[in-house]
Formats: structure tokens, C-alpha cells, sequence
């Protein structure tokens, strides 16, 4: 029996490093990795083109599954959405950015342990909504944000977005990461419930909220330290012009 194995298909992962190192289009480098995979494993013409097509075919509603939502939050936007989320928030005089990303954290990590992930995500959430008010938490306490500042804030939301999913979705025992952590165990001889490797997730999503609401904390003391020197120095500032 020879036990070798063929190594040459993955040459399909070259050519699509390749691909996006050059800046080719990205659609002709994905074909061109699959066709150059196909004839690696020595498959015929005919096969990888069936299968190039049958995987068309599964995914051709994928564009309007991404871009219908996109299209809808961008006619929001134009309509005032960040304005009227940043003038929201303004309202609540206790609400502080990091004191929000962290509310934002929790109900992200408990949305996704119950496998609700598509309630949040960048394009949906963060951008029109979560890092606007944000923004509009700190232009409250210390004025106008300097461009540095507000690309901060939105590193900070995407950030708490990327946390709460990641830890969050480990926990739901239908996640799909749980349920291939359970058939290579199997598949190895160790045999773990799938439901197990979800209960042991969530000591990990409870110390991934603590360390990073303990970064938050950290952003409210940080922006409180240098808007606050900034306004006073611009005070002064003016004082000595007048």
C-alpha cells in the first residue's frame, strides 16, 4: 500500500498568494487556483469544470446576500443614520466610549453563545452605528476629536466587535468550529461530546470579556488624560492671544 501523498494541489494556495501579492482580479485568481489545483490532482478537463460550475451554482445568491444589506445600510447612512446615533448617545451624559463598547461587548458575546452572530458585524453595525456614537460619547465629554482620536474609537469598536464574536460563538454547541473540533477528535480516537467543547468555551469567553473591558477601562483613562490636557492647553492658548 504506499502511504505517499500527493502535495502538488496545494500549489493552488501559491497561486492565490500570488494572486493578491500582484493585485490581479481577484475572481480570475480564485479560477485560476482551481483549475491549477484540478490538473495537480490530475483530474480531467471536464471534471474541473464541473466542478468549477457546481460550485457557481451553489453560491451564485451570495452577491445579493452581501450587497442587499450593504445597499440598505448605505441609504440609511445617507439619511442621517450616524448623525442621528452620535446625537442619541450625546443625550446620555454618563455614557463614556469605553463604558459603551463594553455594553456593546456583553450583549455581542451573549448574541453569539445563542448562535444570533449576524446581529452584529462591521458593515451592519460598527461603522453606521457603533463607532459613531463612540464618537459622539467622547465629543460630549471633551469637545472636537482630533482625527487621531476617532481612529481610535473605530479600531476600538471594530476590535470589541471581533472579540465578543470570536469568544461569543464558541460557546453555541451548533457552531461549526465545535462541531469540527469533534469529528477530528473522534476521527483521532478521543471521543468528546460536542457539547463539552462548548461548556469548556466559556471560561475563555469570560476571561476574553474581562481582559478586554479591562482595555476599555484603559481607553475611557487614556482619553480623559489627553483631551483634557488638550482642552486646557487650548485654553491657555487663548488666553495668552487675547
Amino acid at each position: 500500500m504506499d502511504a505517499s501523498v500527493n502535495l502538488w494541489p496545494l500549489i493552488g494556495i501559491v497561486v492565490i498568494i500570488a494572486g493578491f501579492v500582484l493585485r490581479f482580479n481577484p475572481m480570475l485568481v480564485v479560477a485560476a487556483a482551481a483549475i491549477a489545483t484540478g490538473f495537480a490532482a490530475q483530474f480531467p478537463v471536464e471534471k474541473i469544470l464541473v466542478e468549477i460550475g457546481t460550485g457557481f451554482l451553489k453560491t451564485r445568491n451570495l452577491a445579493l446576500i452581501i450587497l442587499l444589506p450593504l445597499a440598505v445600510i448605505g441609504l440609511l447612512e445617507r439619511h442621517g443614520l450616524r448623525e442621528h446615533a452620535q446625537a442619541w448617545i450625546a443625550r446620555i451624559r454618563s455614557a463614556t466610549a469605553g463604558r459603551l463598547l463594553l455594553v456593546y461587548l456583553a450583549a455581542r458575546e451573549l448574541t453569539a453563545a445563542c448562535g444570533l452572530t449576524s446581529l452584529g458585524g462591521h458593515p451592519q453595525m460598527v461603522r453606521p452605528l457603533l463607532a459613531p456614537m463612540a464618537e459622539g460619547a467622547a465629543e460630549t465629554r471633551y469637545g472636537q476629536l482630533t482625527d487621531a482620536v476617532r481612529y481610535k474609537l473605530r479600531a476600538f469598536a471594530a476590535a470589541t466587535d471581533n472579540v465578543g464574536l470570536f469568544f461569543g460563538e464558541d460557546i453555541f454547541v451548533a457552531f461549526g468550529a465545535i462541531v469540527l473540533m469533534s469529528t477530528f477528535l473522534h476521527e483521532a480516537g478521543i471521543d468528546v461530546e460536542p457539547l463539552h467543547i462548548a461548556l469548556w468555551g466559556i471560561p475563555t469567553a469570560v476571561c476574553a470579556f474581562a481582559i478586554h473591558g479591562w482595555r476599555l477601562s484603559r481607553l475611557d483613562a487614556q482619553l480623559d488624560r489627553e483631551l483634557r490636557y488638550q482642552a486646557a492647553a487650548a485654553v491657555d492658548a487663548g488666553e495668552e492671544t487675547a
